[in-house]
């Protein structure tokens, strides 16, 4: 019988492709100079001190900027389907008062119209281990900023969107939440694509002064860019 040779493993199309990307503010020195990049399923580390452009390339990547160059995010170009692009993505600023007047329950319901992947099982779990019950029935507004926090990343974790962009999560956490956070994003890290590339997965990219303990990583980008 002929020795048969073990099949070389297919690797899962990136969720976010990156291509030649140029970016700056207008009046200001460019802040991204052709950058290209994959970003594969599972959670990956946008790594750099205060002040070196974490926020600026996560609304970059969000979609939200002008920009010269290519994003394609599980199978959608930006350039020719901004809105598609920018629905597949969840990127919100926990400071963001659109929302002040409505209660995390109510924040949640809007959230599901908009994102057709939302797991509510999910998101109820991550507000207990938040322990955000004592709040539930008040507007954001009342809310502190930690408290704010922890119901955009539940409703974030939980949104099944394709590309997830999470800016300083840790900000503002007691312990056991950002405990709680970081086993949430170990088990996203779980969640490779398909090799047919039917199936891009999910990719979370988490920019942050500090390490993600415990989480596996499926990749790190290391600002500043240029």
């Amino acid at each position: 019988m002929p020795l048969r040779l073990p099949t070389a493993l297919a690797v899962p199309p990136p969720v976010l492709q990156v291509r030649d990307l140029h970016f700056a503010y207008s009046g200001s020195p460019v802040l991204i100079r052709n950058w290209s990049h994959s970003v594969p399923a599972g959670v990956s580390w946008l790594r750099g001190d205060t002040g070196s452009g974490k926020t600026s390339l996560l609304a970059v990547l969000a979609g939200t900027q002008p920009l010269t160059g290519s994003l394609s995010l599980a199978g959608i170009d930006w350039a020719t389907d901004a809105a598609g692009y920018r629905r597949s993505v969840f990127w919100r600023n926990p400071t963001d008062a659109a929302f002040d007047a409505l209660t995390p329950p109510q924040v949640i319901a809007a959230l599901e119209a908009d994102y057709p992947l939302f797991d509510a099982a999910a998101c109820q779990r991550l507000l207990q281990a938040f322990a955000l019950a004592p709040h539930l029935a008040k507007p954001l507004y009342a809310l502190s900023t930690g408290t704010r926090r922890k119901v955009w990343l539940a409703a974030a974790l939980s949104a099944g969107a394709a590309l997830t962009l999470l800016d300083e999560p840790t900000a503002g956490l007691d312990a056991p939440s950002t405990l709680a956070l970081m086993q949430a994003l170990a088990a996203l890290s779980h969640q490779p694509g398909h090799p047919s590339g039917h199936f891009f997965g999910r990719a979370v990219l988490v920019a942050s002064g500090t390490p993600l303990d415990g989480v596996p990583l499926a990749g790190v980008i290391d600002l500043p860019l240029s």
